[in-house]
């Protein structure tokens, strides 16, 4: 997108959004946004020209918009808003930035987080935390390269039905597998695009949400956790999910034999495998199996990332916001006639991953209905 800035993407999702939804930028007294330059969100309520009564930009990585979506419902249950909007935009394509192919960066300032002195003079890259997970679930319980290919090739077929996916040519496990090794065993076809991107959902009290101009998603559970190093002592074939998933089911009270379709995260492939295990979708190291024969693409047992996910989609480095556009979407029966729709869909489950596996990140789960 060489003709805008990601401010203006995130402004413009924003805006459809609030249509779609049949309100304004008038409406809104809260705002949701982060990764944009300047003091977020207050720098984006300047440039919206809106001043909100309302605002959260905690920066937990790319889980933070499934964040902002719990956020915001206990910011109307309180009483705080009524109208939230939560808002990303990202141009890493545009503006030459390869993310997430060299060592982690610190913050604003040349600030490091101080864990961040133990790990990065040894020269451990984003991807390579992922692939220490990856080759421990391979080692402990027989996860096969060709699983780990799998996804992929899911993803891309997915991908293939939505007009808007960056790529839609289709793969083959032995595509992947012969594609460059990045860090074993991950290849090229196992790590998400870099695109850019952008997306928006507005939270409304029921009053509004029931009279808005589409038909509204409803927030069932959720649920938060935090994994981390442990100084080491960690089972790195475990996630977050783990944590948030259990919360998140008990609380909405639907079982997962309800869920019609999941949303993940899916930045390397054996983050798809780890968080369907954690999830409860299948038993621990059984992950590997679960997404063969077609199991998680669409028409399958337990259609995943619907649009393509992050592996062939689109990627421009916070994730979270589009598993939740997905989930909107697929809910409200936007592609109903077309193959691109997962049928009869009525609950969905999202989970969102921010930071890195194989050190420290968040996982936030949520479970989403039309009902």
């Amino acid at each position: 997108m060489p003709d805008k800035t990601a401010v203006q993407v995130q402004a413009e999702c924003l805006v459809k959004a609030l249509d779609e939804a049949g309100l304004t930028l008038k409406d809104m007294d809260g705002l949701c946004s982060t990764r944009i330059p300047g003091m977020q969100p207050i720098s984006f309520a300047e440039y919206l020209g809106v001043y909100p009564t309302y605002m959260e930009a905690t920066q937990i990585g790319g889980s933070s918009f499934v964040l902002y979506l719990i956020r915001a419902m206990e910011a109307i249950a309180a009483g705080r808003a009524r109208v939230v909007g939560i808002a990303y935009g990202s141009l890493p394509t545009t503006e030459g930035r390869r993310i997430g192919t060299g060592t982690r960066i610190g913050g604003a300032g040349g600030e490091v987080p101080v864990e961040y002195s133990f790990e990065e003079p040894w020269g451990l890259p984003l991807i390579g935390t992922y692939a220490l997970c990856a080759q421990r679930h391979m080692h402990q319980y027989g996860t096969k390269p060709e699983q780990l290919a799998e996804v992929g090739v899911a993803m891309r077929r997915n991908a293939g039905l939505n007009p808007y996916a960056k790529y839609r040519d289709p793969i083959s496990v032995d595509d992947v597998l012969k594609s460059r090794l990045i860090c074993d065993p991950l290849h090229l076809l196992d790590c998400c695009i870099i695109s850019d991107g952008g997306g928006a959902i507005v939270v409304a009290h029921p009053d509004i949400a029931r009279n808005a101009k589409t038909k509204p998603v409803w927030l069932l559970g959720s649920g938060e956790a935090a994994m981390h190093s442990s100084s080491g002592h960690r089972d790195f074939t475990v996630s977050a999910a783990a944590q948030s998933g259990p919360i998140a089911f008990k609380e909405s009270g639907v079982s997962h034999r309800d869920v019609d379709f999941a949303m993940i995260y899916d930045a390397f492939s054996i983050n798809v495998i780890m968080t369907l295990e954690d999830l409860g979708f299948c038993k621990k190291g059984e992950g590997g199996a679960f997404v063969e024969d077609g199991r998680i693409g669409l028409g399958g047992q337990l259609p995943v990332n619907p649009d393509g996910g992050g592996l062939s989609s689109c990627h421009p480095g916070m994730r979270g916001m589009f598993l939740l556009v997905e989930a909107t979407r697929q809910l409200r029966g936007d592609f109903a006639g077309t193959d691109r729709q997962v049928p009869n869909a009525k609950v969905a489950a999202v989970h969102g991953i921010g930071g890195f596996y194989g050190t420290r990140h968040s996982g936030i789960t949520a479970i989403l209905t039309n009902e």
